[in-house]
């Protein structure tokens, strides 16, 4: 008999693991707020660093809940802090609360109509990469699971990180600040979750990848110096404009004939040149900008080094002289292998086994990922496109649009996921070296 007790024990237990928590009633109860937040901090969109008022609103909600809050970390950031009824590990989530400087196109009662100045120009502020829904996801999370502390096993940690887009020039900010001002630590995160929306997956479908599964970026400065002389006279001066188009033609060949594309996706992208002030000028220097997009840090590597020599050499062979100056914006978003197989059955069991999809890598980037240096981290991706819509809008664009229905989705499955991860024994080993 005694045999049997423990057995029906632990089949009970494997049953309430696979059944997942009880918590319908507080998701119905919480879907229209999380939809309503949503389209208020939509209307009232803020730049990185500058998110005053979206700070004010979700630190006033999570102190109603009953919730721990710090503020003014990395400058607008929030953290709140919930502690369960029994001890346990610690669990992260976060989500991202900056807007962009985009003028919004769209038709919707709740269109953005801020301006503000950035970089020295008057520009419309829009969420035009759904950071909005992320606010008000996590908001939502937040209230879900203060209800329910005697299910949690552990802390869960909220992170309401700014200036995910990056800070503004000659400021620090985002993930990276976050992680220096210690937000993984006091108590030590054990793991950490994240979602982004997306416009171009279907609602109630979510995509994941174990591994790299967004890229570094980087930016890059060209600098390059010829000698003026008259547009009618070239053999009398160094054509700076020449040797750029020569840098940005040889730079693809890095990607083209250098480069093992079988093994993960690489981008060299040259999105500014500047040089001269008149036609009939050859001008005396010339700068171009732009970015990098890496998935393997032996790729990193290597592009990086090969791109300070051949524009160096380059210019040379032209005659003029070049530099490349290359800074770190984003590192891989890397998920751990270990923590995506644990927590998939959580996700599938949520969304339903048809709609938790494999993705390729994207040559997007994410500071999310220094988070993920100093902790295990699993960042997957929700669908915000109207199921039939032909025609859907990228994001960072005027047009982008998301679907509020998709939002629920992503408030069960944080709250889920927290707590089976928090509930289960298995504690992935920190693993940050991405090899595809």
């Amino acid at each position: 008999m005694r045999k049997l007790g423990l057995l029906a024990l632990v089949l009970f237990g494997f049953s309430v693991q696979a059944q997942g928590p009880n918590l319908e009633k507080d998701y119905k109860a919480i879907e229209s707020k999380v939809v309503d937040w949503r389209r208020e901090i939509h209307q009232n969109p803020e730049l990185g660093n500058r998110e005053f008022k979206t700070a004010e609103k979700i630190a006033k909600h999570l102190k109603s809940l009953g919730i721990e809050v710090q503020t003014g970390v990395a400058h607008t950031g929030v953290v709140g802090i919930l502690k369960g009824d029994l001890p346990g590990k610690v669990v992260a989530l976060r989500a991202d609360i900056d807007a962009l400087p985009v003028t919004e196109r769209n038709d919707l009662p709740y269109k953005s109509n801020v301006t503000t100045e950035f970089m020295g120009e008057k520009v419309g502020v829009m969420h035009a990469c759904g950071h909005d829904t992320h606010t008000a996801i996590l908001m939502g999370v937040a209230e879900v699971m203060s209800k329910n502390k005697n299910k949690i096993k552990g802390t869960v940690k909220f992170i309401f990180q700014p200036a995910e887009e990056g800070p503004p020039q000659g400021e620090e900010g985002g993930a990276l600040l976050m992680v220096k001002e210690g937000v993984m630590n006091s108590p030590k995160v054990d793991a950490i979750f994240g979602l982004h929306i997306n416009s171009q997956t279907p609602v109630g479908t979510i995509r994941y990848k174990p591994g790299g599964t967004m890229a570094a970026a980087q930016q890059f400065v060209i600098n390059v110096k010829g000698k003026q002389s008259h547009g009618s006279q070239p053999w009398s001066g160094v054509d700076p404009i020449l040797i750029s188009a020569k840098i940005i033609d040889g730079l693809q060949t890095i990607i083209s004939r250098e480069t093992d594309l079988t093994n993960e996706a690489a981008v060299i992208t040259v999105g500014k040149i500047k040089s001269g002030v008149r036609f009939n000028i050859i001008p005396e220097s010339a700068e171009m900008i732009g970015t990098i997009r890496t998935l393997d840090y032996d790729m990193k590597d290597k592009l990086n080094k090969r791109m300070v020599e051949m524009v160096s050499d380059i210019a040379k062979a032209y005659g003029g002289e070049a530099t490349c100056v290359i800074t770190d914006a984003t590192d891989i978003t890397y998920n751990n292998p270990e923590l995506v197989e644990q927590m998939l059955p959580t996700m599938k069991r949520v969304a339903g086994e048809n709609n938790v999809l494999f993705q390729k890598a994207v040559t997007g980037a994410e500071d999310f990922s220094y988070f993920q240096r100093e902790a295990p981290g699993f960042f997957f991706f929700l669908g915000g496109m109207t199921p039939g819509t032909t025609e859907s809008y990228p994001h960072h664009t005027p047009d982008f649009l998301i679907d509020d229905s998709g939002l629920l989705l992503g408030v069960r499955t944080l709250t889920e996921m927290s707590i089976d991860y928090l509930n289960s024994d298995e504690t992935p080993l920190l693993d940050i070296k991405p090899k595809g």
